[in-house]
């Protein structure tokens, strides 16, 4: 069985797991345990719970928009900036959940909720987000398929950092500290990612729906704060909503698998393997299920994508318990642990810039 190039920081004092199991026992294992999920109703569908939710964000966004209008022109409308890109980041875990089918039996209704959640309200194509994050799904942490490690402004694996050149260098080493500011701008090239996508050649699924959505999403938003606000206050406070949108989404997006074990480009670890040792949980219950739209049980939800947010808590468990009897490491951390994991992690990655026979890995298990 192959194994992942790279492992957490946060498992350096742990004990080694036992080496896990043929992957013909680890499957046979996972069979049983969909089993005893659909059978603990675990995969039924929690249309109510997603009703109330959507209910509660349709009302604190009206909210929203009547402080927006009673304040007028007034500084204190970047709160309301802030308050929408809060909003959004929510409607977008929404939009998440109905595209992996966790909302609606049906699957043509999950996708049009979807297409018109993610698109026409949050902005982001709902055709570019499915097509990047099915490829995420299918090969999490995997070198040259996982879209989401490939090489962009961070390197997230010693061979993207071995490639920097000039300046980027210099970027590339203190990349770790740079994360968290670089996520202000997430919003942005969602935004433009989404137009670029849509505008593009070759065959778009819905692409005159999507197209119409997202132009009359941005006219109408667009428009309004920049009827009802001066110019310079208006520009802050499309830049400020953006700006928290992609802050929030990045920083509940981020510790679901950065500085997890990357997989090289030769390797074919079975699935479960892949799953599970590429993905960290985050510790914090309900208050954390809600406050990461569910992603802080990453896990539970690589393992089962169509399990209903409910029930990934009550999954949690079982997994943990398949996990140790196949000998498969499970990470589970706090939220301010794993993102100095990833920041470590990145720095030492970033160190490949300029010395191509640096490995993350010896700086992982090297004694402190």
């Amino acid at each position: 069985m192959d194994t992942p190039a790279s492992s957490s920081p946060a498992d350096v004092d742990r004990p080694k797991p036992p080496p896990p199991k043929e992957p013909n026992a680890i499957a046979a294992g996972y069979l049983a345990l969909a089993g005893a999920m659909r059978s603990g109703g675990l995969l039924r569908r929690r249309r109510g719970y997603y009703i109330t939710l959507f209910s509660v964000l349709m009302l604190s966004l009206a909210g929203a928009w009547t402080g927006f209008a009673l304040l007028g022109s007034s500084w204190f409308q970047l709160l309301i900036a802030a308050g929408l890109g809060i909003l959004f980041t929510q409607f977008s875990f929404l939009a998440h959940e109905a595209a992996h089918r966790q909302i609606f039996a049906s699957k043509r209704v999950n996708e049009w909720a979807a297409r018109i959640v993610g698109t026409g309200l949050v902005g982001i194509s709902y055709s570019m987000w499915q097509q990047k994050h099915t490829r995420h799904h299918g090969f999490p942490n995997h070198v040259d398929k996982d879209p989401d490690i490939h090489t962009g402004a961070v390197a997230f694996h010693p061979d993207a950092a071995a490639g920097r050149r000039g300046l980027m260098v210099v970027v590339t080493r203190c990349q770790g500290y740079l994360l968290f500011p670089l996520l202000l701008f997430l919003g942005f090239s969602l935004y433009l990612d989404s137009i670029k996508f849509l505008v593009r050649r070759g065959n778009i699924d819905r692409r005159w729906v999507e197209l119409p959505l997202l132009t009359a999403r941005f006219a109408l938003m667009l428009g309004v704060v920049f009827w009802f606000l001066p110019i310079g206050m208006a520009l802050a406070f499309i830049g400020v909503q953006v700006a928290v949108f992609g802050f929030y989404m990045g920083a509940s997006f981020a510790p679901n698998h950065k500085g997890m074990p990357i997989y090289p480009r030769s390797s074919k670890p079975d699935f479960v393997t892949r799953q599970v040792t590429a993905s960290r949980n985050i510790r914090g219950g309900v208050f954390m299920d809600l406050l990461m739209g569910g992603l802080n049980r990453q896990t539970e939800h690589h393992l089962f994508p169509d399990m209903p947010r409910p029930s990934l808590r009550k999954a949690a468990p079982l997994v943990r318990q398949y996990c140790r009897k196949n000998g498969i490491t499970y990470t589970e951390t706090g939220l301010f642990s794993s993102y100095a994991t990833i920041l470590r992690y990145l720095n030492s990655v970033g160190i490949a810039a300029v010395d191509p026979f640096h490995c993350p890995v010896a700086d992982i298990y090297r004694p402190r």
